[in-house]
């Protein structure tokens, strides 16, 4: 009985290695794929040419801040992934059988942002790693997070922080309070969701969210 256990816990572990080996080997195709039609390095200096690119020093500190601090207050201190978010969300993906959880760094999701769909599926979240560990190697971080704020969704179809401080409150990035800083903050998170035209209340509670993690993280 003890033999017969040893055999199966072996064969589990060989078709897990071999299902893992799968998803790498289609992500990497992937996300060569992807780079391939264009260049990470050309599709960022599309982005920053683009005419809604606000540079990092043109935003208030209280809004990049306030999105370290609710998307990744470790931003600054790991690389392309944060490993023991990762492994929190792979379990309970695992467990799921799903992506349900994300477990994303910043630079992760600016990477899916600039190749991919949001489609939940471990493929697309290998090819995104391998985007991220490219944009940690070319850019620094500040780099990284400014490129995020200029190409998130912050719902009702306000692409970049520019559009969003513009179409929200009629204010360039630079002006925003921290009342309008920290309300932006929390919406890429759900953007339909929290979408301040149709959902205000939510959003609110979203930015409670925020204040609390700033206040708990701000460098």
């Amino acid at each position: 009985m003890i033999r017969l256990i040893k055999k199966l816990i072996k064969l589990g572990l060989i078709i897990a290695l071999l299902v893992g080996s799968i998803i790498g080997l289609l992500g990497y195709l992937k996300y060569k794929e992807a780079v391939t039609e264009i260049s990470l390095n050309e599709k960022v200096a599309s982005i920053r040419a683009g005419e809604n690119f606000v540079p990092l020093e043109e935003i208030t500190p209280d809004f990049t801040d306030a999105v370290v601090a609710i998307e990744d207050h470790r931003f600054y201190k790991h690389g392309a992934f944060d490993f023991i978010s990762l492994t929190r969300a792979t379990f309970v993906d695992l467990t799921a059988k799903e992506v349900a959880q994300g477990g994303s760094t910043l630079t992760q999701q600016a990477a899916k942002n600039l190749y991919f769909s949001n489609d939940r599926t471990f493929i697309r979240k290998v090819a995104e790693l391998f985007v991220a560990f490219d944009l940690e190697r070319l850019y620094n971080k500040d780099d990284i997070l400014e490129l995020y704020v200029n190409i998130i969704y912050y719902g009702a179809g306000n692409y970049g922080i520019k559009e969003a401080s513009e179409n929200y409150f009629g204010k360039t990035p630079a002006e925003l309070s921290y009342d309008e800083a920290t309300l932006l903050a929390g919406l890429p998170q759900a953007p339909s969701a929290y979408a301040l035209n149709s959902n205000n209340d939510r959003a609110k509670q979203r930015q409670s969210e925020v204040i609390k993690a700033l206040t708990e993280y701000r460098k």
